[in-house]
């Protein structure tokens, strides 16, 4: 009996295991001619093809209309349990995120290595390269992101001190930027792991992106129209056991916290702030990352200053009209390119609706540098429904010791900083040099340049596809030092962000940007032309096409 038992048991599972095999088969079978991988994923391959150009073309074609990539049902968990980080609280599509930004880090608890959705890395998928590149947990993406707008604004550059469209009513590249990735895995709590980006851009937006030091001549000798840089070049080390977990990062990186990045998919709407465009950019050091519990992140970095490089602190270079700011016969090449400190405390509520940030970036002496800004401030995040959230991100950065434009024996036909008595005098640096200030007198010799701001965006989402942002802020350069006009600025937007799918996304908007004490827009101060209006208006869109 129990050996008839057995054979009946093998008998029923050999019938179940050729069943499955003939379900797998027939379902194989039918991938070629209309299979659907958002409904049987295992059709993934058999539809998009073997070639090369025919699985890229296809991989558009499959997303086209929906809101995320087919979901593979064996891949493990993408974030740990909500008992050990909250849960995630955006989606992308719409929204440029997933979690509240906060820089300086991959995101702790909720990254798995080959988690990017990739049209390139989905055409390769069945080559030998990209076999490899999957094995060694690397991903090869971007984007390309040409825009235009229409402005009240008519000069050649005339459209500063707005961002990201310098030169107003035309149409550009504003970026094609290239990802080269390994990310570590920070879901795992067993082993370290480690990661890397390297990130080359091209196009008008390096103006916004450049460091002194890195390929810097193309902006400050030539003032090129476009260019080349790399914002982020930088290893990382992942290490699970302390704490929640803590990351290393190493190299250039963005600068933490704000709402906003240089890298266009980053961003609610296609131009930046105010608040973002005179911000710290990027710092180049050491990063740390810790997840004290659940709730608390830490973060702590050593740097060599703000859009600063390494190779340049301690440089010197000779000083042909010494001045009581510059008294010997040798000055700093970069006087921001000193050591500097990082400092942050990040909460998150239990539900993940809630979030603030508070950040000391990139913090030394003050003295006046290529971007040498001492920045104190934060950010904070609400998530009122699932429809709704607001954004909110407020600052003050100062730089000390800045010449005083109003000061004759400054910038007189004898003046140090006409002569060549600064390391950022216009012998040196012709175009895009750092501001003077607009001291209180005419007396003193430099001062304390500070600028002020705060900004909010409230987030719509009426579909799984559309996002509505309005962007409102009040912005005030003290001494003039960061716009070049002495004033106090308003600017309000609105802007439309529709995704086709996960790989092509438009951002049309309108902005208004108000000087409430001088003119501020429609010259250039790199061809001497002035100011000539206080006012500007600016409609753009872009288009971001990822691969």
């Amino acid at each position: 009996m129990k050996k008839l038992l057995l054979a009946g048991i093998s008998l029923a599972a050999i019938a179940s295991s050729g069943a499955a095999r003939a379900g797998d088969d027939a379902a194989k079978g039918k991938c070629p001619y209309g299979g659907d991988p958002y409904k049987n994923y295992f059709c993934l391959d058999a539809y998009l093809g073997d070639d090369f150009i025919g699985r890229l073309t296809n991989y558009y074609r499959l997303e086209w209309g929906h809101e995320a990539a087919p979901s593979d049902p064996k891949a493990p968990p993408s974030r740990r349990p909500e008992t050990e980080v909250p849960p995630t609280p955006q989606s992308t599509p719409p929204m440029p995120f997933t979690e509240w930004p906060y820089g300086g880090t991959t995101n702790l608890g909720v990254t798995r290595p080959n988690s990017i959705d990739s049209p390139l890395m989905a055409a390769l998928g069945n080559t030998a390269p990209g076999q490899w590149l999957n094995d060694a947990h690397i991903q090869i993406y971007g984007w390309i992101d040409p825009g235009g707008n229409l402005s009240t604004n008519t000069q050649r550059g005339g459209n500063a001190p707005a961002a990201y469209s310098y030169n107003p009513n035309t149409v550009q590249l504003d970026q094609a930027v290239i990802y080269i990735e390994r990310l570590p895995d920070t879901v795992q709590r067993d082993h370290v792991d480690w990661g890397f980006r390297l990130a080359p851009i091209y196009g008008e937006n390096y103006r916004y992106t450049t460091a002194y030091g890195l390929w810097s001549n193309q902006l400050l000798n030539r003032n090129a129209n476009n260019g080349y840089d790399m914002p982020m070049a930088y290893g990382e080390v992942f290490i699970p056991w302390l704490f929640q977990g803590i990351n290393v990062r190493v190299g250039r990186f963005i600068s933490i916290p704000d709402i906003e990045a240089q890298l266009a998919p980053n961003n609610y709407m296609y131009s930046h702030s105010m608040t973002y465009t005179f911000d710290n950019y990027t710092n180049t050091g050491i990063q740390t990352t810790t997840a004290l519990t659940k709730n608390w992140i830490v973060q702590l970095g050593f740097t060599v200053g703000t859009e600063a490089m390494p190779w340049h602190a301690g440089a010197m270079i000779p000083n042909p009209d010494p001045n009581p700011l510059y008294p010997g016969a040798t000055m700093p090449k970069d006087p921001g390119a000193v050591p500097s400190v990082t400092a942050g405390v990040r909460y998150t509520s239990d539900d993940g609706k809630f979030d603030v940030n508070l950040v000391a970036d990139g913090i030394n002496g003050g003295q006046w540098g290529y971007n040498n800004l001492q920045w104190l401030g934060g950010t904070l995040y609400y998530k009122f429904n699932d429809q709704w959230h607001i954004s909110i991100e407020s600052y003050d950065l100062h730089q000390n010791s800045v010449p005083n434009l109003l000061n004759p024996a400054v910038v007189g036909p004898n003046g140090f900083w006409t002569n060549g008595g600064t390391p950022f005098s216009p012998q040196f640096m012709p175009n895009n040099a750092p501001g003077l200030a607009i001291c209180q007198n005419a007396v003193v010799l430099s001062c304390t340049a500070e600028f002020e701001t705060i900004l909010m965006y409230l987030n719509y989402k009426p579909a799984p596809l559309d996002n509505i942002s309005y962007r409102a802020e009040f912005v005030d350069d003290k001494e003039g030092q960061r716009t070049g006009t002495k004033s106090r600025y308003i600017e309000t937007g609105i802007g439309w962000q529709h995704w086709f799918s996960p790989q092509i996304e438009i951002r049309p908007e309108v902005s208004y940007y108000k000087a409430m004490d001088g003119f501020a827009f429609n010259g250039n101060a790199n061809l001497g032309i002035p100011n000539t209006r206080k006012y500007a208006i600016i409609g753009a869109s872009d288009i971001i096409i990822h691969f």
